[in-house]
This record gives C-alpha cells, structure tokens and sequence, in this order.
C-alpha cells in the first residue's frame, strides 16, 4: 500500500456494530473485539461528561452503576445515537492500535449498513476523522460480510448474505462486486433481549436487565424444538414485592418470545428473494445463503431458515468476525477494492 501509507500508521478498518466494535489491522489481523458501551460520570464542575470505561469494562458496568455513573451504547439499529460518544469510542480504540501522535493517523475503512442515509454516513465519516483518523471511508456491511465470508461477488453470478447483528439484520444479493438486491429490518440481537425481558415481566413477574437477557439468549434460545430441552435458573427483581427472586425458565418459553421476531427475519429475506432476478436466483439455489453476524449463536436458526426459504443455508465459517474480515480484505488492497466503497469521503484534520 505504499511507503508513506505505513510511515504514517497502519490502515485500519472498523465493524461499527451496535453490541460490538470489532477492529482489523492491517498486517496483524483482528486485533481488537469489544463490546460498544461506554461508561460516563458527570464531572462536578460544568456538568460536562467525563468517559471512565470502554468495552468490557463499561460493558460490566450496565445496571450497576452508582448515582453520577451511566453506561452507553452510543449506537443504535446499526447508526450513530450519540455522536460524542461514537467519536470517543473509535478515538479510544484507534489509540489502542497505533498510539498517539501524527505517525499513527492512519486510514480507516469502516462499516455500515447498506440502507442508511447520506446524513448517517456523513456522521460515521466525521466521527471518525474526528477520532483522528488521516482518511475515512465508508463500505456497505453485506459487501464486508461477503467478503469476509469468502463469498466470491466479484464473479458475475449471485451470491447471498444474511446478518443478523446487534441492532440490524440485513440481507443482500451480491453480482459483479455491488448489491442488486438489499433488505433491511431495524430488529435483531438488542430487540430479541428485549423480547426475552418482556415476557418474564408478563409470565414470570421478575424483572431482569439486558445483559441477563443476552446470557439467556445465548445459553438457551432456539429457533427450532431441541432434542433435550434446557431449564435454566434466573435471578431479578419480583415485580410483586420489588425482592430478590429466583425462577426456573425453559428453552421452549424462550423460543416462544424470539419466534415472531425471527418471523420477521423471514419474511425480510422471502421479500429479497421475491426480488431477486431469476439467474441469480438459481446461483443461491446452488450456492446458498450465507448466515453471519452474532445472532447465529441461536441454536437451530440455519435449519430453520433453510426449511422456511427453500435453500441452503450455510454458516459462515467465523460468523462473528466475517464483516470485520471483510473490511480487512479491502484495507489489504485498498487502491484495487475502492470501486466497493460506494460512499467515500476522505479529508485531513
């Protein structure tokens, strides 16, 4: 990528996720995984913010904190909530990977939706060459997971990506090195905690707080009938008396609160493949659709999938990682792969 490219700092690329932050390195590979939370205090004077933790460690924070002390996920359904937050957040990790100074100002690919806006794309843009970054330049999250799936779009046949994240699920068909079909649902891992959340307040009468609810998503949630369904112990709040209270809940009541939302990926992806032109359709047919993003940690859901649309459903063989690893392909040969990077802007600060 050239001599001065690596004088100035490695070339970085960002999954800007709504539960995670993932960063790729150029050379190193992943190098960071972290969740996106940021813990804050108000400082005594002013009342302006201060930031006290990132990651993991504000992550641990969430429904803990004393009074003054708040923990925030700066984005939501895949966008920028809280700009200064954002900017803080990306600031901080570009720090962990080359440092400070102008040395370390290095070019960052990151990612986002397909279908957000000129205006969220200008915001994930300056909030990144706010963070410090020499150029930002921006690439539609089911091009970065197909890539990083190893799914071939450059080929002039269909290839199709299904993400189900933190705050989106897309689904995009692939030909040629650009999107010819895309969907997208504001609805995925956060709204299926939610889900969880509300019906042990309605069934149960305990209350829990959403990073229980993730566990038990992860633990025991399910798209389909499990040969040996799971009971596990869950600890709240009775909603009745306001004490500590320990109840018993199933696999079957937890697949029961996430089945309409994965309904809902369905028939997203049905409307895709409605959409989709014939050759192509018969590229999935042989081909299938590649699952990624961190709610393919739901037990059954490929299978599922597969039977409600009629085609293969394959996972990616790192799921988590595969938009990561697909902004890393790009930074890996940026000057070949600008012609993916259907909305760039770059600048010096």
């Amino acid at each position: 990528m050239g001599f001065f490219s690596g004088f100035l700092g490695n070339d970085v690329g960002i999954d800007l996720g709504t539960s995670n932050v993932v960063v790729y390195q150029s050379g190193k590979g992943i190098v960071i995984d972290e969740p996106s939370a940021v813990a804050v205090r108000k400082k005594k004077k002013g009342g302006q913010l201060e930031v006290i933790a990132f990651g993991h460690e504000a992550k641990a924070m969430m429904g803990k904190t004393p009074t003054g002390v708040s923990t925030i996920k700066p984005l939501k359904d895949g966008v920028i909530a809280n700009f200064d937050m954002t900017e803080a957040i990306i600031r901080h990790f570009l720090q962990l990977t080359g440092g400070r100074g102008v040395k370390s100002r290095p070019r960052v690919v990151i990612s986002v939706p397909a279908k957000v806006t000129e205006v969220e794309k200008k915001a994930v843009i300056d909030a990144t060459l706010g963070a410090g970054a020499r150029e930002a330049y921006v690439v539609d999250e089911p091009i970065a997971s197909a890539l990083g799936a190893g799914l071939p779009i450059q080929d002039p046949r269909g290839s199709m990506v299904l993400d189900i994240g933190g705050g989106t699920s897309e689904v995009a068909v692939l030909s040629l090195g650009g999107i010819v079909v895309n969907n997208s649902l504001r609805a995925a891992g956060d709204d299926m905690d939610e889900a969880i959340i509300a019906m042990l307040r309605q069934k149960h009468a305990i209350l829990i707080g959403e990073t229980t609810a993730e566990n038990i998503k992860i633990s025991i949630g399910s798209a389909i009938p499990l040969d040996n369904e799971i009971d596990v112990e869950v600890k709240g709040r009775d909603l009745a008396d306001g004490l500590p209270k320990v109840t018993t809940v199933s696999s079957v009541e937890i697949r029961e609160a996430l089945d309409p939302l994965i309904s809902r990926v369905e028939d997203m992806v049905k409307v895709a493949l409605e959409q989709t032109p014939p050759e192509l359709s018969k590229d999935i047919v042989d081909q299938g659709i590649v699952l990624t993003g961190g709610v393919c940690q739901i037990k059954g859901l490929a299978s599922r999938f597969s039977r409600a649309l009629n085609a293969p459903v394959i996972l990616a063989d790192d799921p988590l990682h595969s938009v990561a690893n697909g902004v890393g392909k790009i930074l890996e040969d940026l000057s070949a792969m600008r012609k993916v990077l259907m909305s760039v802007e770059k600048g010096s600060r």
